[in-house]
């Protein structure tokens, strides 16, 4: 099953990647992530890395359901694209690629997440993508979207620069 979600961010795409691409700093970053933790590298150094986020069933009272998984990741810098490969967990084998394409001249984006998922079980990719998939990757999205519009209010420079101000 193919799968899609995006969503346009008044930021540059290299400041979204800046703030995307660390994902074990996921957990620091996004309030329904509980942990976004590597468990070890592989020789071309893509960490293995332990996910658990919260989907949301009561967002007034802040109630979820903990959802974990394991992927192995990487970025791409030249195409700003991340990648994350499902290694366990329900979703084994789901192949997930975030695209940060630039829109009016560099100062804004869009953020596409295509995911592609084909377990055994019909109509189990339909069910995961429609009750977990949709609700953890939209509230990651829009998340994204927050501090990247907040980032870019405040300085208008990118994180990563020497010259960008800390508080």
């Amino acid at each position: 099953m193919h799968s899609e979600i995006a969503i346009d961010i008044d930021a540059p795409p290299e400041l979204v990647f800046a703030l995307a691409h660390d994902v074990e700093r996921w957990s620091d970053l996004l309030p329904h992530y509980v942990r976004s933790r590597a468990r070890h590298r592989d020789a071309r150094g893509r960490p293995l890395v332990d996910f658990i986020a919260r989907r949301p069933l009561v967002a007034t009272l802040g109630l979820g359901v903990p959802v974990a998984w394991r992927s192995r990741t990487w970025n791409e810098p030249e195409t700003l694209r991340l990648r994350f490969e499902h290694v366990a967990g329900a979703t084994r084998g789901m192949s997930v690629v975030w695209d940060i394409d630039t829109r009016r001249r560099g100062d804004a984006c869009r953020v596409t997440i295509r995911h592609e998922f084909s377990p055994w079980v019909p109509g189990f990719a339909r069910f995961v993508d429609r009750f977990f998939t949709r609700p953890i990757a939209g509230r990651t999205l829009a998340t994204f979207k927050t501090l990247a519009e907040a980032v870019d209010s405040v300085d208008g420079s990118d994180p990563t620069s020497p010259t960008h101000r800390t508080a």
